[in-house]
């Protein structure tokens, strides 16, 4: 953990006034109620923000179809162009806190290779109804998304995801996706780590954190640990490119590097002053992506 990651969590987290006043109301229930603090921590570790409304809105091009598909108590929305080419399906994947928006500059540049991009945008994320999500559910989706393309008759060739999507990608390419290339930008390596971040942010004790990871788990039916880099990496038999910025100070440059480590044959594509987010747009990465998935 890095002093810029918690500024830049902090920040995130601090924006609105709304946050800052339930920020002091968790810390002190701690005290007075911890089991009620444990469940409030829990509901804000698991709420997307920003707001998914902000991008709700957005009005797309004619030539993408958006579609909501109905899943688990929710649902979600799939964006593709019936006009690109009839070719191998690229499932584009979001962040925590993301948008289907940010992924388009990658779609248009993969369809100019003869893809087919898809967009999933995730429960609780954009026009997806939902007020929260966790990453088992990302993994959950991923899986349902690429199995209803399949049955459609589509060949799914590449899942490219960025962030928190990254390292469910990571996780569902392990057990068995098969999709034949994994592309893997800025991904984060250790969910147990981000909630000790949260926690500091937020001024939870480590018995608060360790509670809210619990019950996380609990609920999902799976452990954090094995979302990891270690766990995942030595069953992912695809060819995996991961894209990372030295100067991310959402997911270091460390998780970048723990996945090509520990991914047989994996490739690290390092990159400078594009933080967490530009590298989705950067002509560069753009084009390496695009070749290595084509």
């Amino acid at each position: 953990m890095t002093r810029t990651a918690i500024e830049a969590t902090s920040a995130f987290y601090q924006a609105s006034p709304g946050i800052r006043l339930f920020r002091l109301a968790l810390a002190a229930s701690q005290t007075l109620w911890p089991a009620l603090a444990v469940r409030a921590a829990c509901r804000l570790f698991l709420t997307p923000l920003p707001p998914k409304w902000l991008h709700r809105g957005k009005a797309w091009d004619a030539a993408w179809r958006v579609e909501a598909w109905p899943f688990e108590d929710s649902g979600v929305t799939v964006y593709s162009q019936p006009a690109a080419p009839h070719g191998p399906v690229a499932l584009l994947v979001h962040g925590w806190g993301g948008h289907a928006g940010q992924m388009l500059a990658l779609a248009e540049s993969l369809r100019a290779q003869g893809m087919r991009p898809v967009i999933v945008e995730m429960p609780a994320h954009g026009r997806s109804p939902g007020a929260q999500s966790t990453l088992p559910q990302f993994t959950r989706v991923i899986d349902y998304v690429t199995a209803r393309l399949r049955q459609q008759g589509h060949t799914v060739r590449a899942l490219v995801a960025h962030s928190l999507g990254a390292t469910a990608a990571a996780y569902v390419s392990s057990r068995g996706l098969g999709v034949e290339r994994l592309v893997l930008l800025a991904p984060a390596a250790s969910p147990p780590e981000y909630t000790r971040l949260f926690a500091h942010v937020f001024g939870l004790s480590e018995t608060t954190r360790a509670a809210m990871q619990k019950r996380i788990e609990a609920r999902e039916g799976i452990l954090m640990p094995q979302f990891e880099p270690d766990a995942v990496g030595p069953r992912i038999r695809v060819p995996t490119l991961v894209v990372h910025d030295r100067e991310d100070s959402i997911n270091v440059f460390a998780d970048g590097m723990a996945y090509s480590h520990a991914i047989r044959g994996a490739e690290l594509l390092p990159t400078q002053g594009l933080g967490h987010r530009k590298l989705l747009k950067d002509a560069q990465v753009l084009g390496k992506v695009a070749i290595f998935v084509a």
